[in-house]
C-alpha cells in the first residue's frame, strides 16, 4: 500500500494546487479539463473505490462539491454542470483513487448536449 500511496498523483499533490478542502476531502482543478473549471474532488483516504468510502467521507465529499460548485457558478458562470464518478476500470477510472468530477458546461459548448452524461456510451446518449 505505501508504494501505491508514493506513486499515487494524488496523494502526493502540490499543497499549493488545493483550492478548497474540509476534514475528509480536497478540490483541485484537473489537469487535464474538458471545460473551463473542471474540478476535481478527492478524499484525503487513499481508496480506489467510492463505494468503500464511508458515509462521512462520502458526505464530506458531496459537501465539498456543492461548496466548489457554489464558488464556480460565481467566478466562472457556467450554465450548468455534469457531475461524475469513474468507479473502477470498466468505468473508466485511470488514477485509482477516488475522485468526482465537476464539470462546468457552458451553452454551446456542445451541439446537443441532451443526454448528458449518458453520453460514456455514445449509442445510448439519445433516446
Amino acid at each position: 500500500m505505501a508504494t501505491e500511496i508514493n506513486s499515487c498523483p494524488f496523494c502526493t499533490i502540490a499543497p499549493e494546487r488545493i483550492l478548497m478542502r474540509n476534514e475528509h476531502a480536497f478540490a483541485i482543478y484537473d489537469a487535464f479539463p474538458v471545460s473551463p473549471g473542471h474540478t476535481l474532488i478527492i478524499p484525503f483516504a487513499h481508496e480506489q473505490d467510492y463505494f468503500a468510502l464511508d458515509r462521512e467521507t462520502q458526505q464530506a465529499c458531496w459537501d465539498l462539491l456543492n461548496a466548489v460548485a457554489e464558488q464556480h457558478s460565481r467566478e466562472w458562470k457556467p450554465d450548468g454542470f455534469n457531475i461524475g464518478i469513474n468507479a473502477g476500470r470498466a468505468a473508466g477510472q485511470t488514477v485509482m483513487h477516488v475522485h468526482l468530477h465537476l464539470i462546468p458546461r457552458y451553452a454551446g459548448d456542445e451541439d446537443d448536449p441532451r443526454g448528458g452524461v449518458r453520453g460514456v456510451l455514445p449509442g445510448k446518449k439519445k433516446y
